[in-house]
């Protein structure tokens, strides 16, 4: 419950931070904007200037219309007053389209004691806001009138304007911001499934291994108190439903440890020890048991000692892991064990004559719950979670394990533990 109130403070505050970010880089563009949007309004204005110094057919019919002088024209005073303004208006956007301006502007054309008057066609609505450049005119103009005149462009909010500009990076911004926050929701969303459907599987693991433990020790506990009552010829027989009772608990305890091991709760300690009499043992046994089932089981070890640092429980129940696979995918199986020590490590190789393992299949077969086509037939049974609990234990004991194997011919398995040097 912690990590997830972590996991998510730090998704919102991450979020957040990244919006601050944009927010940021936004700012910094509209100032960019400003700046760059002035420098062409100024150098429009330069253009108009020039445009309105002399005269020429747009300053005469200007002139015409706030005079109100018609003798030039064949129309009403108020009709030249309406092309005068368009006229205006068409050569004010000219100027400033050529600088790379397309603002909405509205205009106003006065002199000090507003005498003589010309307004845009258009005009902003009262409460629309509005940035203003005034131009102060000089030659044909002002010298004709004696007046100075101004020419103010008004430019509709620039804000707006300035992000219609910038969708080019605020809406990609935008989407891959939203983006980001979908993909880590149903990522976290995922997450947590699948942890709650983990941690359902581990309880429904764990009380299922747990109600087995009861059958298990009656059957040791029967079988050992029948040990004493049966003749000699039947000694065999109740020898091996005692060890198979006792391997069965076994395999409980360690799908139960491997749960605990995948939940890191629980760390294999490893001790200094001298693993040749348990791999010896666990030879012998699977030797006896061989005999009974028509397996052909040979082993050799060389001269001892094995010393490693390790757990012996759990190095015993791996190789008799590697020793049941390898018995079990063949119709005449023959195992062989090997074990030697070989530059500073313990090397234990378990070969078989199996069916083998497709290429394909090698690199699949420790993932917990993995079971190959073969796998799958009526005669093996199995649930994929032997050579996945082998791979952790190699894993724990800090070592490696090499599988080779070739279709119809057999498969050999290598694990490699590091030697414990007592110098």
């Amino acid at each position: 419950m912690k990590n997830r109130s972590l996991f998510i403070i730090v998704f919102v505050v991450s979020i957040f931070g990244l919006a601050f970010v944009q927010y940021q880089y936004l700012r910094i563009g509209l100032n960019l904007a400003k700046i760059q949007f002035s420098e062409k309004v100024e150098r429009s204005m330069e253009d108009i200037k020039r445009g309105l110094r002399t005269e020429n057919e747009l300053t005469f019919l200007m002139v015409s219309a706030m005079r109100r002088d018609t003798s030039f024209f064949k129309t009403s005073p108020d009709s030249v007053l309406d092309a005068s303004s368009y006229f205006l208006n068409d050569f004010l956007r000219e100027s400033l389209i050529q600088n790379g301006v397309e603002a909405d502007f509205t205009y106003t054309l006065t002199t000090r004691d507003s005498a003589y008057y010309l307004k845009s066609p258009n005009v902003f609505g009262e409460r629309e806001k509005s940035n203003s450049y005034p131009i102060l005119l000089d030659g044909y103009l002002p010298n004709l009138f004696g007046q100075r005149f101004v020419l103010n462009l008004k430019f509709r909010d620039l804000n707006r304007y300035f992000l219609s500009q910038l969708n080019g990076l605020t809406l990609p911004s935008i989407i891959f911001l939203l983006g980001i926050i979908v993909v880590v929701i149903w990522i976290l969303r995922t997450y947590y499934w699948q942890r709650r459907i983990i941690t359902t599987t581990d309880a429904f693991i764990n009380n299922l291994t747990h109600e087995l433990k009861t059958p298990v020790f009656s059957i040791s506990l029967a079988s050992k108190i029948l040990k004493d009552k049966v003749d000699d010829s039947a000694q065999t027989f109740v020898t091996i439903i005692n060890q198979q009772s006792e391997r069965l608990s076994n395999h409980i305890e360690k799908v139960l440890e491997l749960a605990t091991m995948e939940r890191k709760k629980a760390v294999i300690q490893l001790m200094p020890i001298d693993f040749y009499p348990y791999l010896e043992k666990v030879c012998k046994d699977f030797k006896a048991l061989s005999a009974l089932e028509k397996v052909d089981f040979s082993f050799e070890l060389t001269k001892g000692p094995f010393l490693i640092k390790g757990e012996s429980f759990h190095l015993q129940n791996m190789v008799n892991n590697l020793l049941d696979n390898a018995k079990k995918y063949a119709d005449s199986p023959k195992v062989e064990l090997m074990a030697c020590r070989k530059a500073k490590s313990l090397y234990i190789e378990i070969k078989d004559n199996g069916y083998g393992i497709a290429k394909e299949e090698q690199g699949k077969v420790f993932e917990k719950y993995y079971r190959s086509n073969r796998g799958n037939v009526h005669t093996v049974k199995g649930f994929g979670l032997g050579l996945n609990y082998v791979k952790t234990i190699v894993r724990q004991h800090k070592g490696k394990i090499k599988l080779e194997s070739e279709p119809l011919k057999g498969t050999t398995v290598t694990v490699q533990i590091p030697l414990y040097d007592i110098q």
